[in-house]
């Protein structure tokens, strides 16, 4: 196990730029070559719970395809993870699923990391995607990005979520009509969780 840890944290420091990954397979093996995901459900993971794994099973059935998930060290809004806490997150996989590793904070860039795969999104990750105002509220530039995606052969499936005004499905969001091909729902028969990793941190649940 100490041999594991030493050679993870050297791993994790050849990981200086966005297009560089490592994959930890479900038995601990870890590889930075050979085929990526066919399909990836990215987040933060803080903690894995069974909404994340219900999601990647139902997303499973729906595409008829294996998905694994993906922990980015850097995010938008929030500081970069230490190598620690890359570690404790990634032992939450331990025996479950292939986890990858990225420095891709945007889906841009997940994209153009692993082309062709299918990025399994909740609700209100979709909704940010397409909303201008997280691109400088230049919807051009949402555009540019949006048709970067499509070019990696990249699509998204869309799971919802429940709202004060009921449950939110890929029909509640306003994607551009270029685009729409871009996105697929999984509907709520499919698949359906409201526990998230902020209840838990938060004890409401």
């Amino acid at each position: 196990m100490i041999v594991k840890i030493l050679l993870l944290r050297t791993i994790l420091r050849m990981l200086p730029f966005d297009h560089d990954w490592l994959c930890r397979e479900p038995d601990d093996a870890i590889r930075m070559t050979g085929p990526g995901p066919a399909a990836l459900l990215a987040g933060s993971f803080n903690p894995l719970h069974d909404g994340h794994r219900l999601l990647a099973d139902a997303a499973a059935r729906r595409l008829g395809m294996p998905v694994a998930f993906e922990l980015s060290m850097r995010n938008v809004d929030k500081p970069e993870l230490a190598e620690e806490e890359v570690r404790r997150r990634l032992e939450q996989f331990h025996g479950i699923a292939p986890v990858y590793v990225t420095r891709a904070m945007t889906f841009e860039r997940k994209a153009v990391l692993f082309p062709g795969t299918v990025m399994v999104v909740g609700y209100d990750t979709a909704e940010r995607i397409i909303a201008p105002r997280y691109y400088g509220n230049d919807v051009a530039t949402r555009d540019h990005s949006l048709a970067a995606v499509a070019a990696t052969g990249t699509r998204f499936l869309v799971a919802g979520r429940l709202s004060a005004n009921g449950y939110l499905t890929i029909d509640h969001l306003d994607v551009p009509t270029a685009f729409r091909d871009l996105f697929i729902g999984l509907g709520e028969a499919e698949f359906r969780s409201d526990l998230s990793s902020t209840m838990l941190r938060t004890g409401r649940c």
